[in-house]
């Protein structure tokens, strides 16, 4: 087999880019948009060792769970890799994707629950990313690339993403401003950022200099309500979406707002959430499994909401972040909240805080609750949650390959020798932790990625 060689197969299983696997004298080729079953005509891309790559070039035999694409740009642009599926088969390739992982890179064979399912399966992001490119277009990125895709609209955006769009461009023509060239590292406007509030908008125009905001301030404000407008300046030659430099050019900058029983302020940098309906259930989950501890320990708490969540229903909440500007919001939340008696906030590591709460919180029915960065946690801060004797261990991940390392690591199946991460048999007699439940959550429909939860009990 090699690139350019045309094949006939049919798909058998799935990978972790939700690609299906067609085989070719024995070895797999991962092909996009093509579902399990389907037999097919495949062009080989690209042979790397034992595993190529391939496009579907002519589909044979199409799947009874085949859907009709709802974006025009669905294979162009990166943001949606499932929308050839019927819904209901979606769910079932998350729910197996989160199974297969744990056992391919941890070695744990653990029953998954049916992933939980979206309200809404379009139309469900509360937030957007707008980069423009140096020819005007406004749209989203390619596969793997910088190249920017024009759109109109994007489906499993908000209702408003068409006005945004149409807003942007003609802000920019009606001001002579010109998109970015990442290339050249020139031009004026590098992106938009979007976050919808309760019906209220959080815009950010990203710049590469100061531009006049007013006329684009007065554009958003007659097509959405209540706005407020933030320039943030970016001169740096990396990817990061927001430079250093902030300017508040319309509205208070912020909103307050109020989700799950939790006052906030929301800000350009707030972290939320970006399908309400699928957050709302999953913290509702945690935090039912958290109440009636005496302690809950909140990990990577970022600006506090789970943690004021969790200090409503525990006798106390501890929090640890260790982004400064964060903890200061969860300081403010705290304050917003009542909570100064339950909710207690802490910068630093958590390999370095997390003891140090245990120490001054002895007893019984402590919980720690945990949900690291896509990246998972660091090795110290698995390490610690390993030592510290919490009675039930609650973790979320967006990420199924580095739950499935920490995971591994955390119950024993996983250990390292000579620098690299082994599986070992028969860990579950000697590990301090069993597994209650693994639950994924459909936070992304259309998209390869899912949000999972996992439950741990102390081993008596």
């Amino acid at each position: 087999m090699k690139k350019n060689d045309v094949i006939i197969s049919t798909a058998s299983g799935y990978g972790s880019e939700g690609e299906a696997v067609f085989v070719c004298e024995g070895s797999p080729v991962f092909v996009p948009f093509c579902i399990e079953g389907e037999r097919a005509e495949v062009k080989i891309l690209s042979v790397k060792g034992s595993v190529a790559y391939g496009k579907c070039e002519r589909l044979l035999v199409p799947s009874p769970l085949r859907a009709q694409p709802a974006c025009p740009l669905f294979t162009k642009c990166g943001g949606c890799q499932l929308q050839h599926m019927q819904y209901g088969a979606q769910l079932s390739f998350k729910t197996q994707l989160v199974k297969n992982t744990l056992k391919k890179i941890a070695g744990i064979e653990a029953d998954v629950r049916p992933a939980v399912a979206s309200a809404h399966t379009y139309r469900y992001r509360n937030k957007l990313v707008l980069p423009v490119g140096a020819a005007g277009e406004v749209g989203f990125y390619a596969p793997r690339s910088h190249r920017i895709v024009a759109a109109e609209d994007c489906p499993i955006q908000s209702e408003w993403c068409a006005k945004i769009i149409q807003i942007v461009k003609a802000y920019m023509a009606s001001n002579g401003l010109t998109g970015y060239d990442e290339a050249a590292r020139r031009g004026d406007i590098r992106r938009l950022a979007v976050r919808e509030v309760g019906g209220r908008f959080i815009v950010v125009l990203v710049a590469a200099k100061k531009v006049n905001c007013a006329p684009l301030a007065k554009m958003l404000a007659a097509a959405l309500g209540e706005v407020t407008l933030l320039l943030n300046i970016n001169r740096s030659q990396g990817n990061a979406i927001f430079g250093e430099e902030w300017h508040t050019a319309y509205g208070p900058g912020f909103f307050e707002a109020e989700d799950m029983g939790i006052k906030f302020r929301a800000g350009a940098n707030t972290f939320l959430q970006v399908n309400d309906g699928v957050r709302t259930e999953l913290y509702e989950r945690i935090v039912a499994e958290a109440s009636g501890h005496s302690v809950a320990i909140d990990l990577y708490s970022g600006g506090g909401m789970l943690t004021a969540m969790l200090a409503k229903k525990c006798g106390a909440a501890y929090g640890i972040e260790i982004v400064k500007e964060a903890s200061i919001c969860a300081d403010e939340l705290k304050e917003l909240n009542g909570l100064s008696g339950s909710m207690f906030n802490i910068c630093g590591r958590v390999e370095d805080e997390l003891s140090a709460v245990f120490a001054k919180t002895s007893g019984s029915g402590r919980v720690v609750v945990c949900d690291p960065p896509r990246k998972g946690m660091e090795r110290s801060v698995v390490e610690a949650i390993k030592e510290c004797g919490a009675d039930k261990l609650i973790l979320v991940s967006c990420n199924p390959a580095t739950f499935a390392r920490d995971l591994g690591i955390l119950l024993g199946s996983l250990k390292e020798e000579g620098g690299v991460l082994k599986k070992t048999p028969n860990y579950a007699a000697t590990s301090a932790y069993k597994i209650d439940y693994i639950q994924p959550y459909d936070m992304f429909p259309q998209t390869k990625h899912v949000e999972t939860l996992v439950v741990l009990s102390k081993v008596k």
